[in-house]
C-alpha cells in the first residue's frame, strides 16, 4: 500500500478538533508496540488510564478501530498513528499485533458473509412471489390515494397548502409509509418543512408537486417501461433492492477515482454520498447510511485512485453503486477527470432529468471556475455562465484555496445551485 502523504491524513480527519488533537499525540512518547505492513497499521497509545488504547487502521478500506470511547472515525489516536506512519516512524518488520490481527480477521469474516448466504440458496420462490404481489397491491392503493390528495392540494391552491400545519404533510407521508412507498413519503415530509423555510417557496412547491405527480404516473405505467426506466421509478418510490443482489449483478472493475463526497444529517438519518469516476468518464455515486447511534462508513479520500470493483444498481447514468470488495491501492491523482464548463454540466443535468424528471442531484466536474461575490450571494462563474453557490458551503475556504483565481472544482448541481465538494489543485485535492 502506498504510504499516505500528510495531506491525505489531514483529509481523513472528521473535524479540525480531532486533527489538532491528533497532531499533539503524533510523537513517539505515548506509543508502544507500533508497526505496519502492506495493509495494516497498529499501535498502543497510553492515555490517562492504566490500560493503553489499542489502535488499528486497515489501509485498504480505509477502516479504523480504537478502544477509546470516542465516536469519531477516525479518532485522534488513529490520526496520530497515521501521522507517524506517513512520516516513516513505524517499524515495518515486526509481527502484527494480536489485537490488530483479530480485528482484520473479523472484517474479512464479515466481508465473506454475503457470499456464504448466497451459497445457501434463495428463499422459497412461491412465498417470495406472494409477498411481492401483496406489496404491489398495497403500493398501488397507496399511490392512488396519494393522487387524490395531490388533486385536492392543487384544487385548493398553493397558498392554502402553505397555510396548512405540519400535520397536514406528515399525515400524508405517514399514509405513504403505510403503503410501503417510503421515498415518496420522505419527499412529502420534507416539503412540509421547506414551504415555510424557503424564500421562494411557491416555485419550490410547484416543482415538487409536479415531480410527485410524475412519479405516480410512472408507477402506474411501470409495465410499459424498459428495465432502466423501471429501476428509476422503483428508486423514486422507495422499492428496496438488497445489496447482495446488486453485488452479484452488474460489476465493473477499477480503477475508480474519488471525485468528492458529501455528508448530511437530518437528525434521524445520516447519509454519505461519494462520487467516483472511471477512466472512460462514467460517474457513479456510492451511498452510505447510518441511523441514530450508528457510525457512517469512513469516507474515501478525494483524489484517490482506487483499485476496486463497483457493483452498479440498475437505472440511468449516473448510477448508484456499491463497493464489491474493500478498496485498495489508494494512489493520488492529479487532474480532475471529465472537467467541463458550467453550460455543459447544465446540459448533462438536463439530459439526466429527461430520463428521470424527479432527480435532485447531478455531478458537475467544473474547469477553471472563479468564485465571485454578487450582492449578498456567492457565484461559481466561468466563461459560459454563473451559478449561485449552495448555502452551507465553506466559501472562505474555497476562496483561500483558489486565491481568487480560476480553479477546477468538483461538486453537485441541486435546485439551481452549485455545491462544491472538492478543489482540484495542481498537486493535491482538498475536500470541502
Amino acid at each position: 500500500m502506498t504510504r499516505w502523504s500528510p495531506d491525505q491524513v489531514t483529509e481523513a480527519a472528521p473535524d479540525a478538533a480531532s486533527l489538532a488533537a491528533g497532531r499533539k499525540l503524533a510523537v513517539p512518547g505515548p506509543w508502544r508496540e507500533t508497526g505496519c505492513n502492506d495493509v495494516l497499521v497498529w499501535g498502543q497509545c497510553q492515555g490517562s488510564g492504566k490500560t493503553p488504547y489499542q489502535v488499528s487502521v486497515d489501509l485498504t478500506g480505509p477502516a479504523y478501530r480504537c478502544s477509546c470511547p470516542s465516536r469519531k472515525f477516525p479518532c485522534k489516536h488513529a490520526l496520530a498513528l497515521l501521522m507517524l506512519w506517513s512520516e516513516g516512524g513505524l517499524d515495518e518488520s515486526g509481527q502484527v499485533a494480536t489485537f490488530a490481527e483479530e480485528w482484520a480477521s473479523q472484517r474479512a469474516e464479515r466481508a465473506a458473509a454475503p457470499a456464504r448466504a448466497a451459497a445457501e440458496g434463495p428463499a422459497d420462490p412461491a412465498a417470495r412471489a406472494k409477498r411481492v404481489d401483496q406489496r404491489l397491491a398495497r403500493m398501488d392503493a397507496g399511490v392512488e390515494d396519494f393522487r387524490l390528495w395531490l388533486a385536492d392540494l392543487v384544487r385548493g391552491g398553493l397558498a392554502a397548502a402553505r397555510a396548512q400545519p405540519y400535520s397536514f404533510w406528515d399525515s400524508a407521508a405517514a399514509r405513504l409509509v403505510d403503503a410501503q412507498v417510503p421515498a415518496l413519503a420522505e419527499r412529502v415530509r420534507e416539503a412540509g418543512s421547506q414551504v415555510h423555510a424557503r424564500e421562494h417557496w411557491a416555485a419550490y412547491l410547484l416543482a415538487e408537486v409536479g415531480r410527485w405527480w410524475t412519479i405516480t404516473c410512472a408507477w402506474q405505467a411501470r409495465e410499459r417501461l424498459d428495465a432502466a426506466e423501471t429501476a428509476e421509478v422503483r428508486i423514486a418510490v422507495g422499492w428496496p433492492q438488497s445489496s447482495e443482489e446488486v453485488r452479484d449483478g452488474d460489476v465493473r472493475p477499477g480503477p475508480w477515482t474519488v471525485l468528492g463526497a458529501h455528508r448530511s444529517d437530518d437528525g434521524r438519518l445520516q447519509q454519505q454520498r461519494t462520487w467516483l469516476a472511471h477512466d472512460d468518464g462514467e460517474v457513479v455515486a456510492v451511498l452510505d447510511f447510518a441511523g441514530y447511534g450508528q457510525a457512517l462508513a469512513v469516507p474515501q479520500l478525494s483524489g484517490a485512485r482506487l483499485d476496486v470493483e463497483l457493483a452498479r444498481y440498475p437505472g440511468h447514468p449516473p448510477r448508484r453503486a456499491l463497493f464489491r470488495n474493500p478498496p485498495a491501492g489508494a494512489e493520488s491523482v492529479t487532474g480532475l477527470p471529465g472537467r467541463t464548463s458550467l453550460a455543459a454540466a447544465h446540459g448533462q443535468a438536463a439530459a439526466s432529468l429527461g430520463r428521470a424528471p424527479w432527480r435532485d442531484l447531478h455531478p458537475a466536474p467544473l474547469a477553471d471556475v472563479r468564485i465571485v461575490g454578487e450582492g449578498d450571494r456567492w457565484l461559481a462563474q466561468d466563461t459560459s455562465g454563473s451559478l449561485p453557490i449552495a448555502a452551507g458551503t465553506s466559501v472562505w475556504t474555497l476562496l483561500a484555496l483558489s486565491g481568487g483565481e480560476p480553479v477546477d472544482v468538483f461538486g453537485e448541481l441541486e435546485s439551481g445551485a452549485f455545491r462544491p465538494l472538492a478543489v482540484w489543485l495542481d498537486e493535491r485535492v482538498v475536500a470541502l
